[in-house]
């Protein structure tokens, strides 16, 4: 009788030791059985092992008699884990052995023909020291690696990160067909999983044949009296802050340690003036990019408004290049140069010419302060859209005449010595402002603007990243009511001599924006309707100097320290702000980590 209950024992023994594959998802909650009847037969203690190791209970993991628990589940519990009892009585061990795959959660649904996005994330306090690397699995059991961290593109071209170097991780599938159906892995570069995404690629619709029918009509007319004309100019000013913000969100991540500078003026110039020839969908993305309500008629008109405003000290105009195939809508035409002052230019057949052609413009519009924007114009280039602004200021206070130096405390604690401004009795306006944690003082310039530094409590990145992720539209505007609201006092004040110069990529900047469609046949069909436009490229380039004399400063965007008084130095990492106090809105804004 003993004899046949054991053979039972060693029946199910084996049974129990075959390993079982269990697949997850994170979020979810994973219970995993062990021996439900040993308890029954001889109370032995379970003990459990994941990767080798003891399991110690936490928030997350639970053990009981029966069984182990999991929840949530995060893609670290992915692994092998034993359950294991020894039978004093009868001197064997039993087991049982689980492998657990945990997906990202991500099930997409694409149609054949489209551009799918796959995500994947690093955690927000992680410090992105190289890109994520993009597998899929194949036949077999073989994994076919799709980027890695010096490649961040395909061997064909196919598939990409779209946000290198940066915390989004996101790889873009282009022109999706059935074969690219299946599952995909973003491990980070020490192995750590960090999604995975199950791709279903569906039949590809018939869809209808292009037409721009219903959707040319010129921009509609801004109608009101004078009244509706100070609140629409309230809204676009509110507006534009807003959306100088959101593009120093993405300016931090795509540069999180290093100097940038860029003017929302321009960008946002370059924008409103595509806006103009938008259309449905595409007009829809243009304006939330733009921080603009829904149907906002008078963009255009109080973007003209705006640019006579600050017409005394910044020079901002438009500029439109175009295929010489193509005929633009005379509405658009007549219109752009309506409000932009603008009349497109047809592009000539040779690139040289052109490269000539509109870097002699943007070098004109930004006093030569930036002499080349394009290094190469492409035959099949359909439309270059260009903005340009110029900006120079006086110091109202100046700063001693004679050269000095001192030493500039970079992020690392590294420090250089660097030419500096000094007034040792500047009269201004300094606050601590609380809600930013930062020491802010305002230094007005002529043409009733203002420069801001936002200096940090310290030199660490640490004290900056602080301040950069306190930095909305609406703190910046209580910043500057604060500081304004102090009384003038005697400073000694130490700047660093600089001279910004930036260049960004503005693809990964408008796609961060949400402006996918621009890039895959957007409806632009006010502006051009017999064929979809996309857009290939698109540019921003920005100067600034800070000199004896005062501020100086351009832009162009393409769519291709103990003292008997108070002291302020500037002499570690700080953020800049040049605003106009005439239109209330940012012209340049930038980070200084390095002189």
């Amino acid at each position: 009788m003993n004899q046949w209950i054991i053979c039972l024992i060693l029946q199910l023994l084996f049974k129990l030791c075959i390993g079982t594959h269990v697949e997850v998802v994170t979020g979810s909650t994973l219970n995993l059985p062990c021996f439900p009847f040993l308890t029954e037969l001889s109370g032995a203690p379970i003990s459990w092992k994941f990767n080798g190791v003891d399991i110690i209970s936490s928030d997350s993991v639970t053990t009981n008699a029966t069984h182990l628990s999991i929840s949530p589940v995060k893609t670290e519990n992915q692994g092998e884990y034993v359950c294991s009892a020894m039978d004093p009585d009868q001197n064997f061990e039993m087991r049982r052995t689980y492998s657990v795959i945990v997906k990202g959660g991500y099930i997409m649904l694409v149609a054949e023909g489209t551009n799918a996005r796959l995500p994947c994330n690093y955690g927000s306090d992680h410090q992105v020291k190289g890109n994520a690397l993009w597998f899929k699995e194949m036949a077999n059991n073989k994994i076919k690696m799709l980027t890695h961290a010096d490649h961040t593109m395909s061997e064909d071209g196919k598939a990409g990160l779209l946000y290198p170097m940066d915390h989004d991780q996101t790889m873009s599938l282009r022109d999706v067909t059935m074969e690219d159906q299946g599952l995909y892995h973003c491990d980070s570069p020490d192995g750590a999983r960090l999604s995975t995404v199950e791709l279903i690629v569906k039949s590809a619709p018939t869809l209808p044949p292009h037409s721009c029918e219903g959707f040319t009509t010129p921009w509609e007319e801004c109608e009101g009296d004078h009244e509706n004309t100070r609140v629409t100019g309230s809204v676009l000013k509110e507006s534009l802050t807003e959306f100088a913000f959101k593009l120093y969100s993405a300016f931090k991540e795509s540069k999180p340690l290093n100097n940038f500078l860029y003017s929302p003026i321009s960008i946002s110039g370059a924008l409103a003036h595509l806006l103009l020839g938008s259309r449905n969908k595409t007009r829809a993305a243009l304006e939330g990019a733009l921080s603009l309500p829904p149907m906002f008629h008078c963009v255009h008109s109080e973007m003209k408004r705006l640019r006579e405003k600050l017409s005394g000290s910044l020079q901002m105009a438009s500029q439109i290049y175009y295929n010489r195939e193509l005929n633009l809508s005379r509405s658009f035409l007549k219109q752009s140069d309506e409000f932009y002052d603008s009349e497109p230019v047809k592009l000539k057949e040779d690139s040289e010419e052109n490269v000539q052609m509109i870097n002699s413009w943007v070098a004109d519009k930004t006093k030569d302060k930036i002499r080349e924007l394009v290094k190469d114009v492409p035959q099949s280039t359909q439309l270059m859209l260009l903005n340009a602004v110029s900006f120079s200021g006086m110091w109202t206070i100046r700063f001693d005449e004679k050269t000095s130096k001192g030493y500039f405390t970079k992020l690392d604690g590294d420090m250089v010595k660097v030419p500096v401004l000094r007034n040792d009795d500047f009269q201004g306006s300094m606050a601590f402002v609380p809600q930013l944690k930062t020491q802010v003082m305002r230094f007005e310039l002529t043409g009733n603007n203002s420069l801001y530094i936002l200096l940090p409590q310290t030199h660490k990145a640490s004290d900056l990243q602080q301040v950069e992720s306190r930095l909305t539209d609406a703190a910046v505007r209580q910043m500057i009511d604060q500081v304004q609201g102090e009384v003038p006092q005697s400073i000694q004040v130490i700047l660093p001599q600089i001279k910004l110069k930036s260049e960004q990529d503005m693809n990964v900047i408008m796609k961060k924006l949400g402006l996918f469609s621009l890039f895959e046949g957007g409806n632009l069909c006010g502006l051009y309707a017999e064929q979809p436009l996309v857009l290939d490229e698109a540019k921003h380039k920005a100067f600034l100097a800070l000199t004896e004399e005062g501020v100086e400063a351009a832009a162009a965007t393409v769519m291709g320290f103990s003292r008997s008084h108070p002291s302020f130095s500037a002499l570690r990492p700080f953020i800049l702000l040049l605003w106009s106090d005439t239109a209330q809105v940012p012209l340049f804004i930038g980070r200084v980590t390095e002189p």
